[in-house]
C-alpha cells in the first residue's frame, strides 16, 4: 500500500517515535545511567549484597508459582468459558477482567482483611498456624491475582478459532479427553498459552502495590526486586536501587524478544 507524499506521514511518524522514545528510551537510558554512574564494578557490588540477592529468589519464585497455577488454571477457565454455556457465564466472562480495573494495593488490602489478625479466615489461620498475611503466602494470592488474566485472554480468542472440530474427530478415532486436549487443544493453542506464560512472568515479576501490602516489605523475607528498589531509593542507596531497576528491565526484555524469536523459527519449520 502506497502512502501518500507530504510532509503530514513524515509529521506523523516523527509524533509516534517521538512519543515512544519520550516514554520508553529516555526513562530507560536514565536507568542505565543511574546504575553506571560509580563504575561497573558498583554496579555489580550492589547485585551481589546479600539483600539483592535475597529480593531477586523472591520476585523469581513468586513469578515462577504465578506462571504455573495461572498457565494451569487459566487454560482450564478459558477451556470453559469457549467451550460451554451455563448459568451466569457473562458474570465469569467480566470477573476475569477484575484485575485489570482493581489497583494492585486493593488486592493486598483484601488479603489483609481476609488473613490478617481481624479478618474473616482469622481463626482458621490462627488454627493451622500458617500465616499469610505479611508473609510469602500473601505476596503469592496478590501476585495470582493480578496476573490472572493473561493466560486466560489469550487461549480463548485461539480456542473459538480453532473451533470443536478438531477435538470432535479425535474423539471419533476413538481418543479419551486427555490424550485430545494434549495432541489436539494444546498444540493449537501453544502460541497463546506461551504468550500468556509471557505476559504472566513478566506481570509478576513487575508487581510493586500489592505486594508490598499484603507482605509489608520486610528486609530478607518479604522484599521482593521492585519492593527493595523502593525501599533503597528511600534510604539514598541510589546506585542499588538502579542496579536491580536494569536486571528487571533487561530480563523483560530478553523474555519478549526470546518469545518472538521463538514463534518466529517454529513457523520457519512449519
Amino acid at each position: 500500500m502506497r502512502h501518500p507524499n507530504g510532509i503530514l506521514p513524515k509529521l506523523l511518524i516523527a509524533l509516534a517515535m517521538g512519543y515512544l522514545a519520550f516514554l520508553i528510551l529516555l526513562p530507560v537510558a536514565a536507568i542505565f545511567q543511574g546504575a553506571f554512574a560509580k563504575g561497573v564494578g558498583a554496579f555489580f557490588d550492589a547485585l551481589l549484597e546479600p539483600q539483592v540477592l535475597a529480593a531477586f529468589q523472591l520476585s523469581i519464585t513468586l513469578a515462577i508459582i504465578a506462571v504455573i497455577v495461572n498457565a494451569v488454571f487459566g487454560t482450564l477457565v478459558a477451556w470453559v468459558l469457549v467451550r460451554h454455556d451455563f448459568f451466569g457465564k457473562g458474570f465469569f466472562n467480566a470477573l476475569v477482567d477484575l484485575p485489570f480495573v482493581v489497583s494492585p494495593v486493593i488486592t493486598g488490602y483484601m488479603v489483609l482483611l481476609l488473613f490478617g489478625r481481624q479478618g474473616w479466615f482469622a481463626p482458621l489461620v490462627e488454627a493451622t498456624d500458617m500465616k499469610i498475611a505479611f508473609a510469602v503466602p500473601g505476596m503469592l494470592l496478590v501476585t495470582i491475582f493480578v496476573s490472572l488474566p493473561f493466560t486466560i485472554r489469550e487461549v480463548m480468542p485461539i480456542l473459538r478459532e480453532i473451533g470443536v472440530e478438531p477435538e470432535q474427530a479425535a474423539h471419533t478415532l476413538g481418543a479419551n479427553s486427555w490424550r485430545t486436549f494434549l495432541r489436539v487443544t494444546l498444540p493449537g493453542i501453544r502460541w497463546g498459552l506461551l504468550y500468556g506464560i509471557t505476559l504472566t512472568l513478566a506481570r509478576a515479576l513487575g508487581e510493586f502495590g500489592g505486594v508490598l501490602v499484603a507482605g509489608g516489605g520486610i528486609s530478607g523475607k518479604t522484599e521482593t526486586a521492585t519492593l527493595f528498589i523502593y525501599a533503597a531509593l528511600e534510604e539514598r542507596q541510589s546506585i542499588a536501587a538502579y542496579a536491580v531497576a536494569v536486571v528487571l528491565a533487561v530480563v523483560s526484555f530478553v523474555v519478549l524478544i526470546g518469545m518472538e524469536i521463538l514463534r518466529q523459527r517454529t513457523e520457519i519449520t512449519q
